[in-house]
């Protein structure tokens, strides 16, 4: 009988040492004699009936003595033909240094026992798992027992047990755990080796409109879509695997997520071609007992270097990057791009500290003045909120108030901006009692009046503030107001009969039905800054006014002047289009030929007619 695996040769330290008698246990003859153990009666009879294989081995490693049991395990025609046998070739024990070198000390006395598990092969030729043990002989005898238990069985069924954890029942791939291991144990083995190409690739996909068919035709017929699935990934990715080292892992990690991993992984391009078969082999209908379905995939695409990822990491790439393949529009494969990630990941440290930053005050308002266009002179001026953020520094409004308004806190944020400008502008007017009072203008989200009582809080405010209603004008996009009904337009026109002013803002870039606007409670328009832009255009050297453009500003400015309401212009830049706005009969402009948003102590400066800031 010898071990399946190669090691060290078992030399034992002594050979042909007999073990004499002591104490009247045991006797045992030379090796190459008989091989017969003598033992007292009682003793020789249970270790020759014991159903456990057992051998007496001397201090040299020679078998001095064996059971039948052990025969029989060994493939021995009798007991006595294992005497003068080496042990650890009978049971493998030299296959590897650490074993060994333990055997090595039980045999000197130096250890109390070993306890190892070996894979032996049959001289018939099968196979068996056996658990093998070394102790000293008791007694003071020189030696050891060596015990041998077959557990082939036991190692079956755990075999057996092992797979069946590890497999998906549906559709019988390696399940999530199974695939995890292997990914960990890819990663692992492909850090500093010298085979291979260091890299690893991973296909996590999901099918697309698997639900409706689970929900309409139920979980069996699901159940049978999904094994079809199954084999379809499992033939592209023996395709994919011939003529290679090995084909790609095939998993079902849940539901309709499935994933392939490629070990040794070449680059982007076969996982893109491993991407493209996929799609292309679920194209085809599936015949479910003469029913036929369609199915499509969405497929995100990772292929990177071993070192330096985890396989949580690789997976939740894997997992950002299957997101965008459905948000781009599904049934394709979309490679992991760092940047697009990156940009991922700052949303969500974005929002993630929204809230805990409005807390924590990191806000701040800079402000943009409203000139008058006959006489330059500055009317209002509109807050502008800025994050000051601790990790991205100052950022506009257009990295985060989206944001705010899909998780609610523009409401928070919109009330600190209305009480942090109200304020500003109150102290504006105490502190310069010479000057016409600036009014403030401030944005609002139509979230706002859904979601909190705005009439309520302008009224709070504008009474802790002490400001007066009309120098605080409400800034409304145009898309927002046109077609609303009900609470919206009730709270403008309970803030417009308070007198407060009320603004569309990006006028021209929406409904621009002046018709409906009449009908709302609004005084002032605020044209889009890509029709101041349109006044004038490259014309080669020199630039030429657009007719058309202008054409449409005055006839939207006229017509507003007759429905009551007052313009202004937004996007001012150059004096040339302030000319031409002003000859229109436009109201008011801002833009950058008057100033930029700055800190509210700079607004002082800018009181004084033409007086401009950069």
């Amino acid at each position: 009988m010898s071990g399946t695996s190669e090691g060290p040769a078992a030399a034992p330290d002594r050979v042909g040492q007999t073990v004499t008698e002591r104490g009247g246990s045991a006797q045992v003859t030379p090796a190459g004699g008989e091989g017969l153990l003598a033992l007292d009666p009682a003793y020789r009879s249970a270790f020759t009936a014991a159903p456990l294989a057992m051998a007496v081995v001397a201090p040299d490693g020679l078998v001095v003595g064996a059971n039948a049991t052990l025969a029989r395990l060994l493939g021995a025609p009798r007991p006595d033909a294992l005497a003068g046998r080496v042990a650890a070739d009978l049971v493998d024990l030299a296959a590897d240094p650490r074993t060994w070198q333990a055997y090595r000390e039980v045999l000197r006395g130096r250890q109390a026992v070993l306890r190892c598990t070996r894979r032996l092969k049959h001289p018939e030729g099968h196979s068996l798992w056996a658990q093998v043990t070394v102790t000293p002989l008791t007694g003071g005898e020189q030696g050891v027992l060596l015990s041998v238990a077959d557990i082939s069985a036991r190692r079956e069924l755990q075999a057996r047990l092992r797979h069946l954890q590890m497999h998906d029942p549906v559709t019988r791939l390696p399940n999530r755990s199974l695939f995890f291991e292997r990914l960990t144990n890819a990663l692992e083995n492909a850090v500093g080796s010298d085979v291979g190409t260091g890299r690893v690739g991973l296909c996590y996909l999901d099918l697309d409109g698997f639900k409706a068919i689970n929900d309409t035709l139920g979980h069996r017929v699901g159940d049978r879509l999904l094994a079809a699935v199954a084999e379809r990934l499992t033939r592209c990715a023996d395709e994919a695997g011939f003529n290679r080292t090995g084909a790609p892992l095939v998993a079902r990690l849940g539901g309709d997520e499935f994933a392939l991993l490629v070990e040794d992984s070449t680059g982007t391009e076969q996982l893109a071609d491993l991407a493209e078969s996929v799609l292309t082999a679920l194209q085809a209908p599936f015949d479910l007992s003469g029913q036929r379905l369609s199915v499509s995939a969405s497929i995100g695409v990772v292929e990177r270097h071993a070192e330096g990822t985890t396989a949580t990491g690789l997976m939740q790439a894997a997992d950002t990057t299957l997101y965008w393949a459905k948000a781009d529009g599904k049934s394709r494969w979309t490679l992991f791009d760092p940047e697009r990630n990156a940009h991922r990941m700052t949303r969500q440290a974005l929002v993630s500290t929204l809230r805990p930053g409005i807390e924590r005050e990191e806000f701040v308002l800079q402000y943009q003045p409203l000139v008058g266009m006959s006489d330059g002179r500055v009317r209002g001026v509109e807050a502008l909120v800025r994050w000051d953020h601790p990790q991205f520094g100052m950022l506009s409004p257009n990295r985060f108030v989206g944001l705010a308004e899909e998780d609610g806190s523009i409401v928070p944020l919109g009330r600190w901006i209305l009480r942090t400008a109200c304020r500003q502008a109150r102290r504006w007017q105490l502190d310069h009692p010479g000057e016409p009072p600036l009014f403030v203008s401030v944005n609002v989200a139509v979230r706002q009046v859904w979601d909190s009582d705005l009439v309520a809080d302008v009224a709070r405010i504008l009474a802790e503030t002490e400001l007066e209603p009309g120098l605080l004008q409400l800034e409304l996009t145009e898309s927002a107001l046109m077609g609303s009904a009900g609470r919206p337009i009730k709270a403008l026109q309970a803030l417009s009969d308070m007198g407060v002013r009320i603004a569309i803002d990006d006028f021209g870039t929406g409904y621009s039905n002046l018709a409906y606007l009449s009908r709302l409670p609004v005084s002032v328009l605020k044209l889009d800054g890509s029709f101041v832009r349109g006044f004038q255009y490259e014309d080669g050297d020199r630039a030429a006014p657009n007719a058309a453009d202008e054409v449409i500003v005055e006839a939207m400015v006229q017509l507003a002047h007759r429905l009551g309401l007052s313009v202004t212009a937004e996007g001012v830049e150059t004096a040339a289009q302030a000319a031409r706005l002003r000859r229109i009969g436009c109201d008011t402009g801002q833009g950058w030929l008057y100033s930029r948003p700055v800190p509210p102590d700079h607004i002082p400066d800018l009181l004084t007619p033409n007086a401009t800031v950069t």
